[in-house]
């Protein structure tokens, strides 16, 4: 446990996470919107982490790539408080892996990491799974969009990926295309743990 000392800037922070739901993670914003301390940030957001409100997933670096080091994504473990549909729903998808990833590491001994990519050029995949520290498979995740996201090929081919996935809330879908499968997330997310 961890003594605070300001509440008041705790529930601020609460209050302003939400917005930052399924994106990028800048404690120096944070900093900045609550007029403390780096150290502060940060230990509150361990603090809200260790009693479950969100989780972070970091970004894989691998030198083939020229991704982005430390900078976390956010998700909060209660996912119905997001105003946007495409933060909501991204962060639907990372709780189911999240979860996933935890089974099998924790019950079944797979040295399994979960991930984001993204690169200096911008390019970005929601999620990656890797066992051993080698690619799995990777999720990019899309309200309605069913086109194959440049992005996860680009990764695909550049990481070797063995399987690539889009998933999207729309309903009876599921096709390949560019070693994509497209498939709807009711019938991906009840294939997993």
């Amino acid at each position: 446990m961890s003594m605070i000392s300001d509440i008041s800037n705790l529930q601020i922070l609460v209050e302003i996470l939400p917005e930052k739901a399924a994106s990028l993670l800048s404690v120096n914003n944070l900093r900045g919107d609550l007029q403390v301390a780096h150290k502060t940030i940060v230990n509150y957001l361990n603090i809200l982490e260790n009693f479950y409100y969100h989780f972070r997933i970091y970004p894989f670096s691998q030198k083939i790539i020229r991704s982005l080091r430390k900078t976390s994504k956010i998700y909060l473990w209660d996912w119905s408080v997001l105003k946007n549909q495409g933060a909501k729903f991204e962060n639907l998808v990372a709780s189911h892996f999240f979860k996933l990833t935890s089974y099998l590491k924790n019950v079944e001994g797979y040295k399994i990491e979960l991930f984001y990519l993204r690169d200096t050029d911008g390019r970005e995949v929601d999620f990656l799974v890797t066992i051993d520290k080698k690619p799995w498979f990777a999720v990019e995740v899309k309200l309605n969009k069913t086109k194959p996201s440049k992005s996860l090929l680009y990764f695909g081919k550049k990481l070797k990926i063995p399987h690539l996935y889009q998933i999207v809330l729309e309903k009876n879908i599921d096709f390949m295309e560019d070693r994509v499968r497209v498939i709807s997330a009711d019938k991906f997310l009840t294939g997993l743990v």
